[in-house]
């Protein structure tokens, strides 16, 4: 599996490419903007972009999905369905531009997996930060979006944010992954499940 990073607009976004080596299908987690560099990436990597994996919908991580190649399919907890359908309303109030209504392709659950090549992508439902939000498990990785940073949480007072399930939502289904477990998150540095047991003072 390759796992590239690619720091975007508007707020410092982390989005993932993972690609299959094999099969060479590709998923982007989180879409921020569909900025060349991922294109290029693909197109070194000879690599076809299968799906946009949505840790949840909040504007900042949805910011690109207007602009993806004709193949590539959109999956989202469909808890967040209200987000993409309202971004519009929060765009203008942090002085961005409004932009088309994303189309979501397929709303995924939690235990969910999703085939990329040989790779089995499995959907976590993590909510807290927002009522849809999930984390994706691959290969002793989690893609975590803003349910949990290197020391910190995701902030939780924004509609559909709520403090103690978040906590819930880290200690009963992301601190039951081994402590090796990488954590990939929607900002920031990565970390791993044992440093955030014993240095998240959130938890």
């Amino acid at each position: 599996m390759i796992i590239k990073t690619f720091i975007l607009p508007p707020i410092e976004n982390n989005n993932y490419l993972i690609i299959d080596e094999v099969s060479k299908e590709a998923a982007l987690i989180d879409c921020s903007s569909m900025s060349d560099d991922i294109l290029l990436e693909l197109k070194k990597q000879n690599a076809v972009l299968k799906h946009v994996l949505l840790t949840h919908g909040h504007f900042d991580h949805i910011g690109g999905l207007n602009n993806l190649p004709s193949e590539t399919t959109v999956l989202l907890h469909s808890a967040d369905k209200e987000w993409i359908e309202q971004v519009n309303t929060y765009l203008p109030m942090i002085g961005m531009p409004t932009m088309e209504i994303p189309k979501i392709d397929e709303y995924i659950n939690d235990g969910d997996i999703i085939k990329l090549g040989d790779l089995e992508i499995k959907v976590i439902h993590t909510p807290g930060h927002t009522q849809g939000g999930v984390c994706f498990y691959v290969n002793n990785c989690l893609f975590s979006g803003d349910t949990i940073f290197k020391e910190s949480i995701g902030r939780c007072d924004l509609p559909g944010g709520n403090f103690n399930q978040i906590v819930q939502s880290i200690e009963q289904k992301i601190f039951i992954l081994p402590d090796n477990t990488i954590i990939y998150p929607g900002h920031g540095k990565s970390t791993t499940v044992a440093w955030e047991k014993s240095h998240n003072s959130y938890l």
